[in-house]
This record gives structure tokens, sequence and C-alpha cells, in this order.
């Protein structure tokens, strides 16, 4: 299934890779190289990019090219050598989705074992190469191989069991060559060092020849650059691994090589590593080694004894599950609790309304009653004396409600305000700190004017930062003619669709019409049950069948009206001539369905 949203330079590279002859696909997928150097390392843009090479099959494109032959190729090892780096970006931090098994189970092996074939063709094109240029060109490619190699091995560590296990690797760390053995020897101490675990789970055979070449390379290679790199790696696997240390120390293949290793003079390069080595290969070290393997021994027995405990404390779960359920009753009693203290709230809160609304009933009647009480006369005076006591009720409450207001809204001024008095007061003390230390230094003497040339570094570094990041802003000229070319296409797909839609009305109109013919043929009467105008109904539009249908009607007719003796000699189902003047005749008289007449 293809991506949506795909980067149109992909789409366009993919069309493109589709399109041309074989000999140019591998100068075209060089174009990814810049698509990915141009995104940003590590953004979901280049993620998105990748994604999109992987799914238009542009990664395996450049595995086909790998396996192809370098002659055939324009460009030769440089273009196989930067398909290598693109092949190894492409496949370092790609997310498959549906298609991981085989991503992993397939193509990244194929690449890796891709990658060791390539080396060994260009070890044996540097061995055979006789111009110092053609070397050198070859070695910076064989270069570019191995590291686009471990930049693949360093994303997918499941890869170097693969590598460390194939010929091709072991036949590339069995080279004379100076220069392609020490690139070697590097790439391997480098894996070790990312991930030394996968060498053990390598075949006995292989992991013997592996360490009988690296132990080669250190006692005859006269070089000091391999020399040094056999001794780092002969050092990393003995301290990774106790099991080499033993092999090397025990095992009659390797019986003098520490007396060999003791003979170098002290004062070379790589005396220390060649000292540790020959430290780890004394008794004294063996017995380390093997208080080493008791150690790892008690550690197996504290796991082994951990778990049963954890195992123990599992079986406890359910006093565990008992206590939950009770705090959870718990949890719910209180809430229950709650609620109903909740509820005697509202209630008691209704009942003081009701008390007050009570209160309220029996003032009025109370009042009812006075003014039955008083004298008419002064009636006047009293409901004055009432009106002016609520005002002054009134008053009182609506001041209270009005000043906690107001203290209420001038609350955050004056917290407010006492932060500021804080702040200041912290201020006016730093400063006053700031004053007493600037009287202890001597006064600033400002910038340094830039050089010349400092200024024209600056602006170069400018320079190249806009050549690397360019504006992707789009001018107002490109941005119309983008436009115009989207409504011209839009104008031709709506035009179009119009078209197809009429034809397809058309297309439903005739097979609807041929329906209704069949259904009506298969529903029409004989010819002795038709009444009135029922055969005018079946009368074709076509002249061509009509005349046809005139003419077996006329010779049925002709058949059975000649007399007797003109039969004689007929078979069944032999056809009689008419005359064509006759049917012509007959024919000018025939209604023809659907024509007009003339």
């Amino acid at each position: 299934m293809k991506p949506t949203g795909t980067d149109p330079r992909i789409l366009s590279l993919a069309a493109e890779v589709a399109k041309s002859p074989e000999q140019n696909v591998p100068v075209i997928l060089l174009k990814l190289k810049e698509i990915i150097n141009n995104t940003p390392l590590g953004s979901s843009e280049l993620k998105k990019i990748k994604q999109d090479i992987y799914c238009y099959d542009l990664i395996q494109y450049c595995l086909l090219v790998l396996s192809q032959d370098c002659s055939r190729i324009q460009g030769g090892w440089t273009t196989i050598s930067q398909l290598t780096q693109i092949l190894s970006h492409c496949c370092v931090g790609l997310e498959p989705g549906e298609d991981a098994e085989e991503f992993y189970n397939e193509l990244l092996p194929s690449a890796a074992e891709n990658f060791l074939v390539l080396g060994r063709r260009l070890q044996t094109c540097f061995i055979n190469a006789a111009k110092g240029e053609e070397k050198d060109e070859l070695l910076h490619s064989f270069q570019i191989v191995t590291d686009s190699l471990f930049w693949l091995l360093g994303s997918h560590v499941q890869l170097i069991h693969n590598v460390l296990q194939s010929d091709h690797f072991l036949h590339l760390l069995q080279t004379d060559n100076v220069q392609i053995g020490s690139t070697v020897m590097t790439l391997l101490q480098s894996i070790l060092q990312m991930n030394s675990g996968d060498l053990l789970r390598i075949e006995g055979k292989t992991l013997h020849s592996i360490l009988d070449e690296v132990v080669f390379k250190l006692l005859s290679t006269p070089s000091p650059v391999i020399r040094s790199t056999a001794t780092k790696l002969l050092l990393l696997m003995t301290e990774s691994h106790q099991e080499i240390l033993i092999l090397l120390r025990l095992s009659a293949c390797y019986k003098g090589l520490r007396s060999l290793l003791n003979k170098y003079e002290p004062g070379t390069e790589f005396s220390q590593e060649l000292g540790q080595l020959i430290a780890l290969l004394t008794p004294k070290i063996y017995q380390e080694v093997e208080e080493q393997k008791l150690h790892q021994a008690a550690c197996l027995i504290q796991a082994y004894w951990k778990g049963f405990q954890t195992r123990k404390r599992l079986k406890k779960l359910p006093s565990a599950v008992i206590t939950l359920q009770r705090s959870f009753r718990s949890k719910r009693t209180k809430m229950l609790l709650k609620i109903n203290k909740q509820k005697e709230e509202e209630h008691r809160r209704l009942q003081l309304q009701l008390q007050r609304q009570r209160a309220m009933r029996l003032s009025r009647e109370l009042r009812l009653r006075m003014l039955e009480i008083v004298h008419p006369g002064q009636v006047e005076k009293y409901n004055r004396e009432i009106e002016e006591k609520s005002a002054l009720i009134i008053q009182k409450h609506w001041r209270g409600y009005r000043e906690r207001k107001n203290f209420r809204q001038q609350r955050p001024s004056l917290t407010e305000y006492k932060a500021a008095v804080i702040l200041q007061r912290a201020t006016l003390k730093f400063l006053e700190k700031c004053r007493k230390k600037k009287k202890l230094f001597a006064p600033w003497q400002g910038l340094q004017d830039l050089t010349d040339a400092r200024r024209v570094e600056l602006k170069q570094k400018v320079d190249d930062y806009l050549r690397r990041h360019p504006s992707s802003q789009m001018s107002d000229v490109t941005s119309r003619e983008l436009h115009s070319q989207a409504q011209e296409q839009l104008q031709h797909y709506l035009m179009g669709r119009a078209l197809e839609e009429r034809a397809q009305q058309h297309r439903e109109a005739l097979m609807a019409q041929i329906s209704t013919n069949i259904e009506q043929l298969m529903k029409a009467p004989s010819l002795k049950e038709a009444e009135g105008k029922e055969p005018e109904l079946f009368l074709s539009r076509s002249r061509p069948v009509a005349a046809k249908a005139k003419q077996a009607h006329l010779t049925t007719l002709k058949h059975i009206q000649a007399p007797w003796w003109k039969k004689l000699g007929e078979e069944a189902g032999d056809e009689i001539d008419v005359p064509k003047d006759e049917f012509s005749i007959e024919l000018g008289t025939l209604f023809i369905g659907g024509t007009k007449p003339p």
C-alpha cells in the first residue's frame, strides 16, 4: 500500500527510475543522496522520506545495482561506493511498518551480504591494479564500503552475527595487503566494541579461523599498524569473553604465544596493550579467571534464590487482594457517609428555610394584630417607625456586604504590593552588592575590534550556512504558473469526467432497453393468442432484420399454399426461393418499427 502525502521528489525519482534504461538507473539513484543530505538529521521529515524510499522499492533497486558488474555502470566504483552510503543511510532509522518481517529477515541480511561481496571485489581489483592513482581510488571506495557496513551494523546489531559468520568476511580478513588488512581489522575491532556478545554465538570453526588470523597477523606482519590493531583485538576478545582467554591459555594451537609476545621490544607504540595481553595470559590471571567464574556462579545462585523469593511472594497475592478489598470497602463506606451527610445538610437547609418562612408569616400576622390594636391616628406613625428600623437593618447589611466585597477585591492588590516590596528590597540588596563588587575590580575595557581576517572568516561561515540551507520560499511567478497548471489539469479532469458520465448513461440506457426487449420477448404470447395491435409491439427497428423476417414469412406461406405435386421430392428443412421483384413489392408495404413514414 503506497503512503499518503509522499514527497514529490521521491515520486519523480521513482518514475524516472521506472522509465529509464538499466544503464542509467545507478546515476539516477545518486540523487537520493542530495535529498537525504538536505533533510535535517533525526527529524520526522527524514523518517517520512526513508519510508517513501522503501515503499517505492528504491532500496531494492540499490541492492540490484550493487549486484551488477561494475564495468557496466557509469562512474564505476565511485558510483557503487556512493550507493552503499545511500543504502546504509536509508536502512538506518527506517520504520517499515507492515513489511517489518520482510525488511528485517530478508532485506537487511541481503544488504550486509552485498556489502561483503562488494568488498571482496574491491579487494581483488586493488591487488590487481597497477597504477598508484587507481589504487588510491579503489582503497577510498573500499573504506567507504566498510564505513557504510559499520553504519548499518550500528543501527541493526542483529546483523553482526551474519557478518562474522560469513565466508566473505573471513576472506577479507585473510588478505596479505597492509592497507586492506588494516581497514578490515579496524572494522572488526569497531564491531566487537559495539557488541562483542555475538562472537561466541558463531560456529566454533569460524571463531577459530578468526582467532588464527588475528594471531598470525600479530606475529608475522611487519606493519606496526596491523600489529597494534591485532593486539587491541586480542585484548578486547580476552577481556570480554573468558572462554577465549582460556582457549588462548590452554589450547595446544597457541602454546607458545606468550613466549613469542615476550620477544617484542618494549619501546613499541602498542607496548602498553601488549603488556596487558601478556599479563592476561599468565597463570596468576588464570586463577583470577577461575575466581571470576566462581563469582559468576555465585551470582547465578543468587539470581535463582531471588527468583524463588519472588515466586514465594507472588503466592501471597490472595492476602494482598483481601487487603485491597478491605480498603475499597472502607473507602466506599466513607463515600456513603459523606453522601448521607450531604443529604442531612440539605434537609437541614430546607428546614431552616421553612422556619424562616414560618417566622415571616408569624411576623406579618403579628403586624396585622398590632394594626388592629393601635389607634387609627397612630398607625401612620407606627408604620414610619417600622420602615425606619427596616431601612437601618437593610443599610447595615448592605454596608457590611459592600465592605467585605471591597476587601476581597483589594486583597490581590495588597498581596501584589507586599510582593513588590519584597522584590524591591531584594533587588536593592543585590544592586548594592554589585556596586561593592565593581569597586574591587578594574573597570571594563570594552570589546576588541574585529580584524579583517576574522571578518572574512565569519562572512565565509555565513555564506556556507546559507548555501547549505537555501530558502524554501516560492516566487510569485512560480506560484502563478503552478496555479494555472493545477487549474488546467482540473478542467481537463472535469471535462473528461462529464464525457465518461454521459457515455456510461448511454450504455446503461442501451442495457436497460435490451433487457426490456428480452423480457417482452420472453413474455410475448403466441400468434394464435395475439389480439389487436400486440404483434406491432415486436416489430424491429432494423430494416435488414425486418426484411429477413418478411422473406422467411413469405417463403413459409408460399410453401404452404403450393399444390401437392410441387412438393414431391422436397425434404423437410429445404428453403424455397422467392423472386426478388415479388419480395421488393411486399417490402415496400412493410412497416419498419421505429422509423418515420416517408
